[in-house]
């Protein structure tokens, strides 16, 4: 008897990441959209944070349920997170915060 082996786990773990002459990127992979502006957008994936930098960014299109969202705009930087970057920014900020006297 031949057991078939569940690939769900793996096509849950692929991440794609297409742009298009720097103005369109489109990404696979994606399951939540933690913060964007119109020069920031960051992004949990599959594999680890990931940030896009540029102009004018807008989101074009968000389906998170099967993990995909195009941006379109200026796109200067695409960069994955280290846990320990991700999380020494959210200290200073949390600093900023006291010192500023907005700790709520």
């Amino acid at each position: 008897m031949e057991h078939k082996k569940d690939n769900s786990t793996e096509l849950t773990k692929k991440s794609n990441i297409l742009l298009e002459n720097r103005r369109n990127i489109s990404i696979s992979g994606v399951f939540e959209v933690l913060s964007f502006d119109d020069e920031k957008v960051t992004l949990n994936t599959v594999l680890k944070k990931l940030e896009i930098i540029g102009n004018n960014l807008k989101i074009s299109k968000l389906d998170l349920k099967n993990g995909e969202i195009s941006i379109t705009g200026n796109i200067n930087e695409c960069r994955y997170l280290d846990d320990k970057k991700v999380k020494s920014e959210k200290s200073k900020f949390s600093l900023v915060k006291k010192l500023l006297g907005k700790n709520k």
